[in-house]
């Protein structure tokens, strides 16, 4: 187990986890619901769910399994950057944590729909009512997810400037990760305030960030350098 021995192997068990926390997110996104999930169509939405309610419980579990992730690689990032940044590095696991946590609250409201459609219609509720309230609830969803990556943003920005600095990493990766967290954050601050403005770069953000998410990792796999950091850590740092 040498491999993962060390700081050398805290970076590598890193990026591991960073790449799970990705593949779980693109599976709950880009397979699960992109298939089951028709914008601004509750009925549509809600005969698809009905229909192949195995997948979509296996797109939330893959929500859990990607928080899961993300929580264990922001102690080790945390762990391996304080040295460079003590202050910063508590500051983007502080922000890394809440995007976390809203990411958790955007995952309730996805869990809604299943529930609704156990044994609807309810009593006092038809079952138009059940399809416009699982359309609700995802849009909800969709909505605090928005938020949570603003704060994912911020935690990638804030990594990608300790990266740069710590020299342990090539600085190229410092910096894309740095410039595609910036990125996604201010175009979903953006999309908040001018949705009409924003909502056509968001897709696009969002890949352009998990692509420098992903070549972070692999940096983390194959290119950390053991070396002192640059200088020693300060009070204020």
């Amino acid at each position: 187990m040498k491999l993962f021995a060390g700081v050398e192997g805290k970076a590598r068990i890193a990026g591991l986890f960073i790449l799970g926390a990705m593949a779980a997110r693109i599976f709950g996104d880009s397979v699960v619901r992109a298939a089951l999930v028709v914008p601004g169509n509750g009925r549509e939405t809600a005969r698809n769910i009905g229909d192949y309610p195995w997948l979509y419980r296996a797109g939330e579990a893959s929500d859990v399994a990607m928080l899961c992730a993300m929580i264990v690689a922001t102690a080790l990032l945390y762990a391996l950057f304080a040295p460079v940044a003590r202050h910063l590095a508590r500051v983007a696991a502080m922000a890394a944590l809440t995007g976390i946590a809203a990411l958790a609250a955007s995952g309730l409201a996805t869990m809604t729909p299943p529930v609704l459609l156990d044994g609807a219609p309810h009593p006092g509720i038809s079952l138009t009512e059940v399809h416009s309230l699982v359309q609700l609830s995802l849009a909800l969803g969709q909505a605090m997810q928005g938020v949570a990556r603003i704060f994912i943003g911020l935690y990638l920005l804030l990594i990608g400037l300790l990266a740069f600095r710590s020299g342990r990493l090539p600085k190229v990766v410092g910096i894309g990760l740095a410039l595609g967290g910036l990125l996604q954050m201010t175009v979903r601050s953006v999309a908040l305030i001018a949705p009409e403005l924003a909502n056509a770069t968001v897709i696009q953000a969002d890949i352009l960030a998990l692509l420098a998410e992903g070549i972070f990792a692999l940096g983390l796999l194959l290119f950390w350098r053991s070396r002192p950091f640059p200088g020693p850590p300060t009070m204020d740092s």
